[in-house]
């Protein structure tokens, strides 16, 4: 007894001393995630950031106020069923979906692009939404775009892409919910393309195809079989929809429909495996149309900065020698991407223009949309970095790391959220104060009152809204980081949907530090 009693205290020793070890490796690694390049303090790993999880929950319930249709768990005490007949005129239901800003239409191509993006931030930080108790919110307003998409598709070649006439719709102010007026569906088909929009598409639902498929196997392959069949609709009836349809120009304008054919090529490609789809992207027609080399912004317009991450996330995480590791296309991307991040960082040569308050500035219209989505990007691409452990960037022989590119996303997540000079949260119901007079005609109107179309009276009111559009992110500051309440002040106090998917994916990303999954199949 007394040996065995020996033996156990030893055992025990053993164990309390691996422990002890376990431990401490525990702390150190805990250390470093938190103090690792440059000394900057990241959240823990799964424990979330008050502030950004506060804001994630602000932000996505704005799809809520966007939902057409018959609404089901409605939390917006002010919104109610509307667009019940939408797609009536071709035997469709597209009563779901969502509006596009403060307006009633459904814009297709818009739309599309606000479900990939909300894709990407589930695949990415869907844990980290977890954490923020946020992905439940994430997902319900995911599935109210694809079940709108899937409809939207009833046959390979025909696609609708917008449910509304926006010249009438934007002479009428009045709610959602009283809305009388005719709402004329458009298409495309091998007659009337539009590349762009149907790419688009695909890329929604390869993306979406992924979220779902741990969780509903039937559904993510509906949305993967639309996908396929989408993007070979757009590559073989090549057009723009914008040129298609001239006179949706002055909506959306499709400066091109090769961006979203290649992105949507890369989506598929995470979504299959197959590997004709990333030599599509990275053989001719990505030498062809990608413009690799030269950095851009990333927007509902183009989607190369975009494509470049995700492919990049390939290069990342492919196994030394692979064949996917040594595509030399590949590799352009790669390079293409190491660019868009140099533009992004404050300290590096090729620095892009920031406003005073440190806002990356591209466009006045919707000036929020470019910084936003850019610094979605490199809260990726540094995620990336963290975890493949390729921690070092060059720009024009400049290292920088994943930590600086993570910097970066938090300034404009910051200044979003308040930290400008007009001490003002652009993200509605953020914060002590933030615009009162949006641009949305739902918010502006009390929910008693049925103007007809005529509810002028309410947009031109000086008076706060009754309503709060709730999670809404306005277009943003000027160049001078000024800004001016005013309802009719549409390129500053607009939203949009898909302005909400982009700034969802930045909360997300940075509500807690954690590695990315090395694959998204």
């Amino acid at each position: 007894m007394a040996a065995r009693c020996c033996g156990c205290s030893v055992r025990c020793c053993c164990w309390l001393l691996v422990l002890t070890l376990v431990a401490l490796a525990v702390t150190a690694t805990v250390v470093f995630v938190r103090y690792r390049n440059g000394g900057q303090v990241f959240p823990l790993p799964g424990v979330p950031d008050a502030k950004y999880a506060e804001a994630l929950a602000v932000a996505l319930q704005f799809f809520q106020v966007q939902k057409s249709g018959k609404l089901v768990n409605n939390e917006i005490p002010w919104r109610g069923d509307s667009a019940l007949d939408d797609g009536e005129e071709a035997k469709l239901d597209l009563s779901k979906g969502m509006y596009d800003a403060g307006d009633h239409m459904k814009f297709g191509f818009t739309l599309a692009f606000t479900g990939t993006m909300l894709s990407w931030s589930v695949l990415e930080y869907g844990d980290a939404m977890r954490a923020a108790k946020q992905h439940d919110a994430a997902m319900d307003a995911l599935g109210w775009i694809m079940d709108f998409l899937i409809n939207a598709h009833p046959s390979d070649d025909v696609l609708y892409i917008q449910v509304g006439d926006p010249k009438a719709d934007h002479k009428c102010w009045e709610r959602p919910e009283t809305m009388s007026e005719k709402r004329p569906l458009t298409k495309i088909t091998t007659k009337s393309p539009g590349s762009d929009v149907a790419a688009e598409t695909a890329a929604a639902m390869a993306a979406a195809s992924l979220v779902y498929k741990p969780i509903n196997g039937t559904y993510s392959s509906s949305l993967l079989d639309h996908a396929q069949r989408l993007f070979a609709f757009a590559d073989k009836y090549r057009g723009a929809y914008t040129r298609t349809f001239p006179e949706l120009s002055a909506y959306y304008n499709s400066t091109t429909y090769q961006d979203e054919l290649l992105w949507a090529a890369s989506w598929l490609y995470h979504a299959t495996g197959n590997h004709s789809y990333l030599s599509y992207a990275t053989g001719k027609n990505g030498k062809e149309y990608a413009d690799l080399g030269n950095p851009r912004y990333f927007s509902w317009d183009d989607k190369r900065p975009g494509t470049e991450v995700l492919l990049s996330r390939v290069s990342f995480f492919a196994a030394d020698g692979s064949d996917v590791g040594q595509d030399e296309g590949l590799g352009s991307y790669k390079d293409t991407a190491d660019a868009v991040m140099c533009i992004l960082l404050p300290e590096s040569d090729t620095a892009a223009f920031r406003t005073d308050g440190g806002l990356l500035y591209v466009a006045e219209w919707n000036s929020l949309q470019h910084p936003v989505a850019s610094a979605f990007l490199a809260a990726v691409y540094s995620d990336y970095m963290s975890t493949s452990g390729k921690t070092e960037l060059t720009c024009s022989g400049k290292s920088f790391t994943a930590s600086d590119l993570r910097k970066f996303a938090k300034s404009q997540a910051d200044y979003v959220l308040g930290d400008n000079p007009m001490k003002l949260s652009y993200l509605v119901g953020y914060g002590d104060t933030y615009p009162q007079r949006v641009h949305h005609r739902g918010a502006s109107i009390p929910a008693d009152v049925d103007t007809g179309c005529d509810g002028q009276e309410w947009l031109k009111t000086s008076k706060p809204n009754p309503n709060v559009a709730t999670g809404a992110l306005v277009g943003g500051p000027f160049k001078n980081d000024s800004f001016i309440d005013d309802r009719e002040n549409v390129r500053q106090n607009e939203a949009t949907t898909y302005n909400s998917a982009l700034i969802v994916g930045l909360l997300s990303g940075l509500v807690s530090y954690s590695s990315v999954a090395q694959s998204l199949s």
